[in-house]
């Protein structure tokens, strides 16, 4: 398509003296063409002539080129390739394999996932950083340098509530789960309870005295001593709060770890809100009066001159909130790495919060948020449409996701692999934005659209690839008309695969490649049942399209975090 691009515009600048980008696509199977455009119609009103008379001048303006061009309808150009043009295209993947360079030499830092420490890891940061981690790969592909970063709230209110029922609970050594009830149990008390809720505020005021002292200085007895007086507390009640906060924050850092592991997402940077909240505070506090301005002792950034809404940076105890952080986070990590764009990846439900932190910054920061790229993402849900609140409890956590996929694979074979191509897939084929129901029985079906389809087919292609090599061969035949056909099909497929990922990097859109896969896949399937290509006296023709079609299939998935075992 790029191919067909490049000449149509030459040729409609050459006829028209008109600088145009036109759109070209692949066309329908019904009208035997390969690729077609609108760009006769889009350009007759601006050249005072007949669509279809555009259309002709075209055609005949390229008839020299690799391709046949038809002008059908109203005034579509339909392009046809011959044979020859795939033969030459699959010679070339054999050996130099698809790349783009549309961030050669870029520095891109992608924000994803995101999770609080005492807190459990849901759904929703399951499938932030599956997608997260897609679109890395896409970029890298594309030449990027990609920094993989994650932001989380190791201090604020969530923390404090925690803190306040493992208090009750008298604890002292912790696990995940206990947080996790804490949390719910906080939260209950913050929302019921009026002494309660004096008590979490104040704890959370020593936990942000206790971050910003450090690990290291809180072990000093008198640290402590000088945080106690601060808050007319006794030293012990202090050590008790400093240990039970860095044993909850490192053993959540350790649990997060663990979990990207297992489900092979790597991060190159913890940003903990602690280590953010005081560049924040500071730039914020500098631009007050000619961005943000005092209202009833907390510091505001009026949204409404903007068309948006306003909201607080520094509450009316002085403490930075969410957003005074995030303008930390954008200005720590421009001065860590001076990035090309940032790309943030968040739910929907930070849409209107993100734009008018954005807006604020851009007032004295306008090239860091010209920088910045924030995608969002809908809600996952299982079938039902159960609504989930990790306030409540009620909510479905990540692990659970992946034992209840394992359970759906329980009745063939239970594979990480397998797993994890099941629920990825499952995440990345629908385009992101809306909220998406996760199936897992669909997720593993063996037929259907699905990462465990995909990785069948895949692996069959490879077992066809070791019987090519190990079968010896006789006379080599020519295929006939059918077979050409399918041949064909598949190999315009194949071709197809270098202006997917161009549009699926340039819109940062795994979903585009997956739907390509699917469709791969089942041209592959229909190509062998309808060509003998093992056995069937014309392997040389045939080995190349199924040598791609793994390579294909294997750079595709990898590009979604799926990897192809050897065997299923």
């Amino acid at each position: 398509m790029e191919e067909i691009r490049k000449q149509l515009a030459e040729t409609v600048k050459r006829l028209f003296g008109v600088e145009i980008e036109p759109e070209v696509t692949p066309a329908p199977e019904e009208t035997g063409a390969d690729y077609a455009s609108n760009v006769a119609m889009k350009l007759a009103k601006e050249v005072h002539k007949n669509p279809r008379d555009v259309a002709s001048m075209l055609a005949e303006a390229m008839s020299e080129g690799m391709f046949r061009v038809e002008v059908a309808g109203p005034g579509f150009l339909n392009f046809i390739s011959p044979d020859e043009y795939y033969d030459e295209k699959m010679a070339a993947d054999e050996g130099e394999f698809i790349s783009l360079d549309e961030y050669s030499g870029k520095m891109v830092v992608a924000e994803f996932s995101d999770p609080n420490p005492f807190k459990v890891l849901h759904v929703g940061h399951l499938y932030t950083s599956v997608v997260g981690d897609s679109i890395s790969r896409l970029l890298e592909l594309a030449g990027a340098k990609v920094v993989r970063a994650n932001f989380g709230g190791d201090v604020g209110l969530h923390v404090a509530k925690t803190l306040y029922a493992l208090r009750k609970r008298a604890i002292e050594t912790l696990t995940i789960e206990e947080i996790a009830e804490c949390y719910v149990e906080g939260t209950r008390a913050y929302d019921e309870d009026e002494v309660a809720k004096e008590e979490i505020t104040e704890l959370n005021k020593i936990i942000y005295a206790l971050a910003e002292l450090g690990e290291e200085k809180c072990q000093e007895r008198l640290e402590l001593e000088m945080v106690a007086e601060d808050f007319g507390r006794s030293t012990a009640e202090i050590a008790q709060i400093s240990g039970l906060y860095w044993q909850g924050r490192e053993l959540s850092y350790e649990y997060f770890k663990d979990f990207y592991g297992q489900i092979g997402v790597k991060f190159d940077k913890f940003y903990p809100e602690s280590s953010v909240a005081d560049r924040g505070l500071a730039e914020v506090r500098e631009h007050v009066g000619s961005v943000y301005e005092e209202s009833e002792g907390a510091i505001v950034f009026r949204g409404d001159k903007v068309g948006l809404h306003t909201r607080v940076f520094i509450n009316a105890q002085g403490v930075p909130t969410y957003e005074a952080k995030d303008v930390g986070l954008i200005f720590t990590k421009w001065d860590d790495w001076h990035f090309d764009e940032s790309v943030v990846i968040t739910g929907n439900e930070q849409t209107e919060y993100m734009k008018v932190v954005l807006a604020s910054v851009k007032e004295y920061a306008p090239e860091l948020t010209e920088r910045t790229r924030h995608l969002t993402h809908g809600m996952v849900k299982l079938p039902g449409n159960v609504k989930m609140s990790s306030r409540k409890g009620n909510f479905l956590k990540a692990v659970d996701v992946i034992q209840m996929v394992r359970q759906e694979l329980a009745q063939t074979s239970v594979n990480d692999l397998i797993t994890l191509a099941a629920i990825k897939y499952a995440f990345l084929k629908y385009k992101m934005g809306g909220d998406i129901v996760f199936d897992p029985k669909e997720s593993v079906a063996v037929n259907g659209n699905s990462g465990v389809y995909l990785l069948y087919s895949a692996v069959r292609a490879k077992k066809i690839l070791q019987k090519l090599g190990n079968n010896e061969r006789g006379e080599q035949k020519d295929l006939d008309e059918n077979e050409r056909k399918f041949v064909r099909r598949l190999s315009k497929k194949l071709v197809q695969y270098g202006d997917v990922l161009g549009e699926a990097v340039s819109e940062k859109a795994p979903y585009k490649l997956c739907t390509y896969l699917y469709e791969l896949a089942q041209e592959f399937s229909r190509f062998y049942e309808q060509v003998r290509v093992v056995g069937g006296g014309h392997e040389d023709a045939t080995e190349k399209y199924v040598r791609v079609y793994v390579r294909v299939m294997e750079q595709g998935l990898g590009l979604l975090g799926i990897e192809v075992p050897e065997e299923m």
